[in-house]
């Protein structure tokens, strides 16, 4: 009968007609025969199914095997024995290098019909050593998914006792090898479901020998954090993962975070590798287990590897965005990733130039998964918008594409923060600040950020960016006998000539430290500001004068010195006059008190009141400081509160109205402080509502600089509550008020009054209103009669005749900016640019010097924008237009600097004679030495830091480049189906990108 079926198969007959004969030749064993026949159609039927070159021959091979176990079990039992499996297991069966691949499923299908037999417990036995040993050979995907199977099916072959722990362990090892060599999607599911196999073997014997995992995860990780030469370990050891119990993740991440065996390098290897894992499709909890061991980590203040292996892989995880099969697990790996980075903005901002690509792939797939991450997307943006601004320039092509997205409120966005943060005491981050390699590309330097001292950065950057100040404190000779002035000219002077790209002001910190701010706390910038300048006057006021020195060393003429001799550097720099004048309404009676300040700070007109938003290149006019004619009524004074006011001249024409004006482009522009200190600001009385008026989350009608400049000069009513007393009528009368500036600073330096106190709520708020900056602002001088003719007749500083007033005109050189909704939070950063003269040397000169043109002053000098420790080139488009895309970033203290003008040329005449004979400030010994062995430390530590991050950067897994992902977006929309970017399923390609 053998004969006949061989025959039969062999023939070169139809498939149909063959099958006929071959069912006569199955149906003929059914009946009883000897047992020499059997044993002739076994091995017949073994050789068709382990050897048969076609499916056919298989099949037939498999049917007759089924059927002489069916009825004829004895034979086959005798047949199926210990010794000829040993042998197949061992020696295969064919030919010498054409061994049977069908080995393991001929045994699976021949075990079924011995299950009872006498003969089990020894096959078994042979089977659960044979197991084992070729698992150790390494067999490849489809033969261990046909031992799991095999295994699955018979479980009384799977290894025992210590066995079994080695025989997991080793399945592991297999699982850490298997790749997938093909790019078909066939072939990769087919790849996926052989995993799953292995996996899920795993996966039965912990359900029955739970001791068996621990040890297993223990082989995991040792795979997966081996730091030698080898083929990196396969994705595909994420599927074993999933079947680890969560309810054993605590004390397994403990277990391994505290071990001290484990190096930096294979912690960091290990948790890299786990990363790639987000990749495994259909994989469940794999994200679960990558935050547990990344809080694990910050538990133990493993904040060194956090940092390198976020750093390495955030923008891959963020590439798997793309394909709805990964996307859930990825996000939830991404969200801890980016919330939990909270000490520098390096990991988010490797992400800023995707974000646009990735959002509008996500609205194009408009599914139910793509909507949801979008959102999620957007609340973790907005989130680092929070916790990382004073970027604008970076963040608005972001912002532009997540607009239409929901905005989280702060307190949510707090929580996030707060949740996440690998620890809440920052000084323990103190020293992984952004590591900055080299300079910035302007040849600036940034300030470190010593916990919420941005308010500090901001300021002294502005102070330092202002050339004639920095010159003059670097121009100090040693022994100065001002203390905070040498640590000023000491940190300038780092500023000027380190080689670090940030330095650290703590010294300057500690020794300018306002006595009541709380330390750690965000502070009010402004208020550091006046408390910084005040000290260093009165520290100069009780030393040695400035320029008292400078006279030793002939810096100045006899002229010069007799004029200045009297002022501090600060009165010269940033110090003016103001005259308030107070005129009784009754008498007529003025008395008048003259005033130095520092700063102005403007208040808010009252919204009922009509201002004149002003976005022209035109003058913006309004009426100048003029005192109102007495009425003749009472009635006249009640219906017109703003009556024609007089000169301040013995005539009785009224001199013509002088205003702020501005040049350049005035674009929407904002700021904001509180009144501190002796401030020259206005008067709570005059309209506390327009100082302190109601917060607005939004922008009102555009107000521009000289808006509030003029309100800050415009006339003050002191009526009813707020009656003046006049010595004259010694009585309690109605008055006007009026101030007027009678002396320009060098560096006219104005504060925006957005904050106030709400009653109501008991908090500060902030007002947001839109204000726009002019780069150049004219701002009008009181003079006396005589200086007015004399300025008239030479034709300077257009001044008015008749009117006391002459122009003064000042450029933009610096911009604080507050980015939040409250001074006790939020975070400051700066816009500035060098404004200087612009006579060249030797140049006649008649008295005055000549600047350039407008254009040429305006829009030609490069603005930076300084943000603590990052420094960036900029301009003032960027300056004019933050707000308008950050409503929360708004304009808070400005810096002009004067132009050489008539009332300020004995000070730029003394400056540039300085300049001329010095040029650059020469430094004095000692710090020039401090500098240089600063450098030459640098250099070292950054030689030793190159060598220690090249060791942890090559302990890095190395994984496909990202960036394919993202660039396989720009494919067009034939594609459907499967798992592309787009859609859910997608070509065989990118699936296979996607897993491997």
């Amino acid at each position: 009968m053998d004969k006949i079926l061989e025959a039969v198969v062999m023939s070169s007959y139809p498939n149909n007609v063959k099958q006929g004969l071959v069912r006569r030749v199955i149906e003929a064993s059914k009946q009883p025969m000897d047992s020499e026949q059997c044993w002739s159609m076994l091995e017949l039927s073994t050789k068709l199914y382990l050897t048969g070159d076609t499916k056919y021959k298989r099949e037939i091979g498999k049917e007759v095997l089924e059927v002489y176990g069916h009825y004829h079990p004895e034979e086959f039992e005798e047949f199926f024995n210990v010794r000829f499996l040993l042998s197949l297991l061992q020696e295969g069966y064919g030919p010498l290098g054409k061994r049977s691949h069908y080995v393991l499923d001929y045994i699976q299908l021949g075990l079924q019909f011995v299950l009872e037999s006498p003969s089990a417990n020894s096959i078994f036995s042979l089977l659960r050593i044979e197991v084992l040993r070729k698992v150790c050979e390494r067999p490849s995907p489809k033969q261990c998914a046909k031992i799991s199977k095999l295994l699955t099916q018979h479980p009384q072959c799977i290894p025992t006792g210590k066995h079994q722990l080695l025989f997991c362990q080793q399945l592991i090892r297999c699982i850490g090898q298997f790749q997938c060599v093909s790019e078909g999607e066939e072939e990769i599911m087919e790849f996926l479901e052989q995993v799953n196999k292995v996996s899920g073997l795993l996966q039965r014997i912990w359900r029955t020998q739970t001791s068996a995992i621990l040890p297993s995860l223990k082989e995991l990780f040792t795979i997966i954090s081996s730091t030698e030469e080898q083929e990196v370990p396969s994705n595909a050891l994420a599927s074993v993962v999933q079947f680890v119990p969560l309810e054993l993740m605590d004390g397994v991440i403990r277990n391994l975070t505290n071990d001290d065996s484990i190096t930096d390098v294979q912690m960091m290897m290990a948790i890299g590798r786990m990363i790639d894992w987000v990749s495994w499709p259909l994989g469940k909890n794999i994200d679960k287990w990558i935050i547990a061991l990344l809080k694990g980590l910050a538990a133990v203040k493993k904040f060194s590897i956090l940092i390198e292996v976020t750093l390495s892989k955030i923008e891959k995880v963020f590439s798997k965005l793309l394909y709805p099969i990964v996307r859930e697990g990825a996000l939830s790996v991404l969200q801890y990733m980016l919330l939990s980075f909270q000490h520098s903005h390096e990991a988010f901002h490797l992400l800023l130039p995707h974000i646009p690509r990735l959002v509008a792939s996500l609205k194009k797939e408009d599914s139910n998964s793509a909507t949801s991450s979008l959102e999620q997307l957007a609340e973790l943006i907005h989130c680092m918008f929070f916790r990382f601004s004073g970027f604008p320039d970076l963040y608005e092509p972001v912002l532009e594409a997540v607009k239409a997205l929901p905005i989280p409120n702060e307190d949510r966005i707090k929580h996030l923060l707060g949740q996440n943060a690998w620890t809440s005491q920052k000084n323990e981050l103190a020293c992984f600040y952004p590591r900055l390699a080299s300079k910035s590309e302007t040849g600036k330097i940034g300030l470190i950020n010593l916990g919420n001292t941005c308010y500090m950065n901001s300021i002294l950057q502005s102070l330092f960016m202002a050339s004639d100040f920095r010159h003059s404190v670097l121009n100090l000779t040693e022994g100065n006998s001002q203390p905070l002035m040498t640590k000023l000219q000491w940190l300038f002077a780092f500023l000027e000539h380190s080689q670090r790209p940030a330095i650290s002001p703590e010294s300057f910190l500690s020794a300018s430290w306002p006595p009541w701010f709380t330390p750690g706390a965000q502070q009010d910038c402004s208020e550091y500001l006046k408390y910084l300048l005040d000290r260093l006057h009165e520290e100069e006021k009780t030393g040695k004068r400035i320029y008292q020195k400078l006279k030793e060393s002939s810096l100045m003429s006899q002229a010069v010195e007799q004029h200045y001799l009297n002022k501090t550097l600060i009165e010269k720099m940033f110090g003016g006059k103001m005259m308030t004048k107070i005129r009784c309404l009754k008498c007529l009676n003025v008395s008048s008190r003259e005033e130095a300040f520092t700063d102005l700070s403007l208040a808010f007109p009252p919204s009922d009141r009509n201002v004149r938003g002003s976005t022209s290149v035109l003058p913006v006019e309004e009426i100048g400081p003029q005192f109102i004619e007495p009425p003749e009524n009472a009635g006249q004074l009640m219906g017109s509160p703003w009556i024609r006011r007089k000169a301040p001249k013995a005539s009785d024409h009224a001199a013509p109205p002088m205003s702020v004006e501005t040049l350049g482009f005035q674009e929407p522009r904002e700021a904001a402080n509180p009144v501190r200190g002796d401030n020259v600001g206005v008067d709570a009385a005059k309209d506390p509502l327009s100082a302190f008026g109601e917060q607005s989350h939004a922008p009102k009608d555009s107000r521009s600089m000289p808006d509030l400049i003029n309100y800050f000069l415009s006339p003050e009513r002191l009526t009813a509550e707020n009656k003046y007393h006049c010595e004259k009528c010694a009585s309690l009368q109605d008055a006007e008020k009026v101030a007027e500036l009678t002396e320009g600073p060098h560096y006219l330096i104005l504060t925006l009054l957005r904050f106030s106190f709400d009653p109501r709520t008991m908090k500060r708020k902030k007002i947001l209103d839109n204000v726009s900056i002019p780069v150049v602002l004219k701002l009008p001088i009181l003079v006396a009669p005589e200086e007015t003719e004399e300025v008239c007749q030479r034709g300077k500083d257009g001044a008015v005749p008749g009117s006391g007033f002459m122009t003064v005109v000042y450029d933009l050189c610096s911009v604080v900016v507050h980015s939040g909704i409250s001074s006790e939070s939020g975070h400051y950063y700066c816009y500035s640019r060098e404004c200087t003269d612009t006579v060249p040397h030797g140049q006649p000169r008649d008295g005055v010097p000549k600047p350039a043109s407008d254009k040429q002053l305006d829009f030609e000098i490069q603005w930076y924008l300084f943000n603590d420790t990052r420094v960036s080139f900029s301009s003032f488009e960027s300056v004019s237009n933050v707000t308008s895309f950050f409503p929360k970033d708004t304009a808070y203290v400005l810096f002009y600097r004067q132009r050489p003008g008539r009332q300020s040329c004995l000070l730029h005449e003394a400056l540039a004679e300085a300049g001329r004979l010095h040029g650059e400030p020469s430094l004095h010994k000692d710090l020039m030495e401090a500098i240089s062995k600063d450098n030459i430390l640098f250099l070292q530590e950054q030689e030793k830091e190159a060598r220690n991050r090249a060791a942890y950067i090559s302990a890095l897994p190395k994984s496909p480049l990202w960036w394919r992902d993202l660039d396989r977006d720009k494919d067009d929309d034939s594609s459907s189906g499967g798992c592309s970017p787009a859609a859910g399923g997608g070509g065989s390609g990118s699936f296979h990108g996607l897993v491997f």
